[in-house]
């Protein structure tokens, strides 16, 4: 029987995908005590990365949506760290989410709004959360946005 916040992603229209590994020499999470720090998660989806650079050769949808891939991955991290049960979280803390985008963009919290969006629609009162949102000159692979989370467990 699939739990509620299963059936809310369902409900959405979403998938959480696999776990991601990481790509170089660290851990996807670490757990002390009660909270869970996530890695920073960046943004991919069904087809590969989505690359590029907001306010150069991707717009603002565009980045919203890398964003809301990262909030994706980023539950699905909280997955694993819980063993597949998803009622244990009980509070998203803090995002930090990095852009990458020309000097002269400037939505940065538009972009990473879509993560912030899909946590509350998934997670209800429980997926608000403190948050910064900044610009960088390029990231890993040149991928659009990264995301990294600090989330409460039960």
């Amino acid at each position: 029987m699939q739990n509620p916040i299963e059936a809310r992603i369902a409900a959405l229209g979403l998938a959480l995908p696999d776990a991601p590994a990481p790509a170089a020499n660290y851990v996807p999470y670490v757990q002390s005590g009660a909270l869970l720090f996530v890695s920073g998660q960046i943004s991919a989806g069904p087809d590969g990365l989505i690359t590029g650079k907001l306010g150069a050769d991707l717009d603002l949808d565009a980045g919203v949506e890398a964003a809301r891939a990262c909030a994706l991955a980023l539950i699905a991290q909280v997955r694993a760290a819980c063993g597949g049960d998803l009622t244990r979280l009980r509070r998203v803390v803090k995002l930090t989410g990095f852009v990458n985008c020309a000097p002269d963009f400037t939505d940065q919290p538009k972009v990473v709004n879509g993560a912030s969006d899909l946590m509350v629609a998934v997670f209800g009162e429980a997926g608000r959360h403190a948050r910064a949102a900044v610009g960088a000159p390029s990231l890993p692979l040149g991928v659009a946005v990264e995301i990294e989370g600090v989330f409460e467990l039960s």
